[in-house]
C-alpha cells in the first residue's frame, strides 16, 4: 500500500521522530458504516500493519443527540467482517473528566471563556472569509468568573444553548476556525454511556486532536475537509500541554458513481420506509453489501487499488464489481439456475429413470472438488436459450431441430415445440444421445453450444433478488426522494439445482451463465432466496 503518507511515516520512523507508528479510526455512533468509511478503516490498519504498528477504535461519542448504542455494536461488527482487530477500544466519553481538566487550562491560561451569545449572534460576529469577525462582549470576563460559570455550566445550572465554552484565538483570522470556535457546549440528555452525569460536551475540534494526544497516536489520519482544521488542531494539542503530540493527516475522499455516500441520505431512505433498512441489499452501507454478497476481501482490494492522494477522487462502481469477481472466480463453486423456465421433456429418456452425473464444482479452479447432478426424462431451461424461428450462425443455443449440449450432461435435439392457445412456447420436445454422455464418446459433429438445465423432478423453487442503483441520476434538479429508481429490486422466481437446496445465509456461487449470487439472510430450505451481487461480465 504505497502513498504519500506510508513515504511520511517511513520518514518519521527513520528520523527517529516516533519509533511506533499508532493510529486510530475514530467513527462517530449515530449511524451505520458505508462503504466509503472503508477507505479510512482500511488506510489507518493497513498503513499502521506495515510498520507493525497499532490502530485503535476509538468512538467518538461526545455528541450524544443522534447517539445509540446499536451504531456501536455494529460498528465492531463491521471491523471483524472486514478483518481487523483493534489494540485497543476507547470510547471518548471516557475521556470527558481529562478533556474538562484541559478547559480548565485554557481558562487558566486566559485562552478561554465563557460566551452568552446564542448560536447565531455567534454566527453573526464570526464574519465572513473576506471581512473580519468581531470580539464578544463576554470575551474579557476574568479568569475567575469564567472558571466559576464554567463550573455552574457542568454542573447543569444552564438550560441548553445557554452559554458555550469559547477558546480566545484570533476573531480577525483569515481561518474562519480559529475565531474563538466554540469548545463546549450545552445539552441536557442521556448518554448511551455516561447517562446523565454530563450535560455539558465537547466539540469535536477540541475532543478530538486531545482524544490523539491521551492515546499517543503518531498519525491522525482525515478526511481533506478538515484540512483547514488542522491549524486548531494544533493549536488545542500545544496550548493543552499535551505530553504526546499527534499530528493530522489528510486525504481526498473517495466518491463512487451511482453510490450514496451520505450517512443523511440513507438516514432518509431508511425513515422514508424506501428500503427495508440499513442492511437492505441495495444499501452502500457495510452491513448492506455484506448481506447482499460482497466479500470483505473485494472490498478492500477495491479500496487499496483505489491509491491514497490529497485530492478528492470519483471512481466507477464497476470497479468494485470487477474486485468482487476476481476475488470469487475460483473460490464461488458453480451451481446452475433457471430464471425463466421452460420445460423440456426428452422423449426417448426412461419415465421412471433419474441418472447422477459428476461435474466440477468451479472448472475454473484445478483444485475444486466436484458433485453429482441429476438427469431425467423432464428439465427445465432457461427459455432465452430458446429460438423458435430459424437462428443465424451467431446463434449458440437450442432451437428446432439444432443439437445443443447440456452442462455436464448429454447432447438433446428439438424435435417439437408445444404451445398454449395464446401461442406462447410451454415445452418443447427433445431426444438426447446416450453415446455423448458429459461430452464424451460422440464422433465429429459439433454441438449448437453448451447451454445449462435443471432437473424437473429434483430441483427446489427459489426466489431470485436483481438490484440497480437506488438514484436515477445523481445529476438531477429533481429532490433525492424524487429522484430514486423505483425499478431499484426486481424479483423473478424460478429452479435451482438439488445441491442447493442446503444453501445456507451469506453462501456464495456463480450461477452459470447468469452471475454471482449469495444466499439471502431471510433465506431457509423450504424458501431459498438469492441476492445477485454481480453478472458475470462488465456492462460498461
Amino acid at each position: 500500500m504505497d502513498n504519500f503518507i506510508k513515504t511520511i511515516m517511513q520518514q518519521d520512523l527513520d528520523s527517529g521522530k516516533h519509533n511506533e507508528i499508532i493510529t486510530r479510526f475514530p467513527p462517530e455512533p449515530n449511524a451505520y458504516l458505508h462503504i466509503g468509511h472503508a477507505r479510512a478503516i482500511i488506510t489507518n490498519f493497513e498503513l499502521a500493519k506495515e510498520f507493525n504498528g497499532k490502530t485503535n477504535l476509538r468512538f467518538d461519542d461526545t455528541n450524544p443527540v443522534k447517539e445509540d448504542a446499536e451504531y456501536v455494536e455494529a460498528i465492531k461488527e463491521d471491523l471483524k467482517w472486514l478483518g481487523y482487530t483493534p489494540a485497543n477500544v476507547f470510547y471518548g466519553s471516557d475521556y470527558f473528566e481529562k478533556t474538562y481538566e484541559k478547559a480548565i487550562l485554557l481558562i487558566k491560561k486566559g485562552l478561554a471563556y465563557v460566551c452568552d451569545l446564542s448560536q447565531e449572534e455567534m454566527s453573526k460576529y464570526r464574519g465572513t472569509l473576506t471581512e473580519p469577525g468581531k470580539n464578544s462582549p463576554y470575551r474579557d470576563r476574568s479568569v475567575e468568573e469564567n472558571l466559576d460559570l464554567f463550573e455552574r455550566m457542568r454542573n447543569g445550572e444552564f438550560p441548553d444553548g445557554a452559554k458555550t465554552l469559547r477558546a480566545k484565538i484570533d476573531m480577525a483570522s483569515p481561518n474562519i476556525n480559529l475565531r474563538d470556535p466554540a469548545l463546549y457546549r450545552i445539552i441536557h440528555i442521556n448518554h448511551h454511556r455516561q447517562g446523565t452525569k454530563w450535560c455539558i460536551f465537547p466539540m469535536y475540534d477540541f475532543a478530538h486532536p486531545l482524544q490523539d494526544a491521551f492515546e499517543g497516536i503518531t498519525h491522525s489520519l482525515c478526511s481533506l475537509e478538515y484540512d483547514n482544521h488542522r491549524v486548531l488542531y494544533d493549536w488545542v494539542v500545544e496550548n493543552c500541554e499535551c505530553e504526546k503530540v499527534p499530528h493530522q493527516y489528510e486525504f481526498g475522499r473517495l466518491n463512487i458513481t451511482n453510490t450514496i455516500m451520505s450517512k443523511r441520505y440513507l438516514r432518509m431512505l431508511v425513515e422514508s420506509g424506501k428500503v427495508s433498512g440499513y442492511d437492505d441489499q441495495r444499501m452502500p452501507t457495510l452491513v448492506g453489501l455484506r448481506r447482499r454478497g460482497y466479500t470483505a476481501e473485494a472490498i478492500k482490494n477495491f479500496i487499496i487499488s483505489t491509491g491514497l492522494s490529497r485530492v478528492n477522487s470519483t471512481v466507477s462502481s464497476e470497479m468494485l464489481d470487477e474486485a468482487l469477481r476476481d476475488d470469487l472466480k475460483l473460490k464461488a463453486d458453480r451451481r446452475m439456475a433457471i430464471m425463466h423456465p421452460l420445460k423440456v421433456t426428452i422423449t426417448n429418456y426412461p419415465e421412471d429413470k433419474i441418472e447422477y452425473l459428476e461435474v466440477s464444482n468451479n472448472v475454473e479452479n484445478e483444485n475444486a472438488t466436484t458433485r453429482k447432478i441429476s438427469f431425467s426424462n423432464t428439465l427445465y431451461i432457461d427459455s432465452e436459450d430458446f429460438l423458435e424461428e430459424k437462428p443465424n450462425k451467431k446463434w449458440k443455443r437450442l432451437s428446432k431441430d439444432i443439437e445443443v449440449r447440456l452442462f455436464g450432461a448429454y447432447f438433446i435435439k428439438c424435435n417439437e415445440v408445444i404451445k398454449d392457445n395464446d401461442g406462447n412456447v410451454i415445452e418443447l420436445k427433445c431426444t438426447y444421445d446416450p453415446a455423448t454422455k458429459s461430452g464424451s464418446g460422440f464422433d465429429e459433429r459439433k454441438p449448437n453450444g453448451t447451454i445449462h438445465y435443471v432437473d424437473a423432478k429434483t430441483c427446489k423453487c427459489a426466489k431470485f433478488l436483481f438490484f440497480e442503483p437506488l438514484l436515477l441520476d445523481e445529476a438531477s434538479d429533481k429532490s433525492f426522494l424524487e429522484n430514486l429508481n423505483p425499478n431499484s429490486i426486481q424479483e423473478l422466481n424460478g429452479y435451482v439445482e438439488e445441491s442447493l437446496g442446503e444453501a445456507k445465509p451469506s453462501d456464495k456461487f456463480q450461477f452459470l451463465r447468469v452471475g454471482y449470487f449469495c444466499c439471502d439472510k431471510l433465506s431457509t430450505s423450504d424458501n431459498l432466496i438469492f441476492n445477485r451481487i454481480t453478472p458475470l461480465k462488465s456492462s460498461m
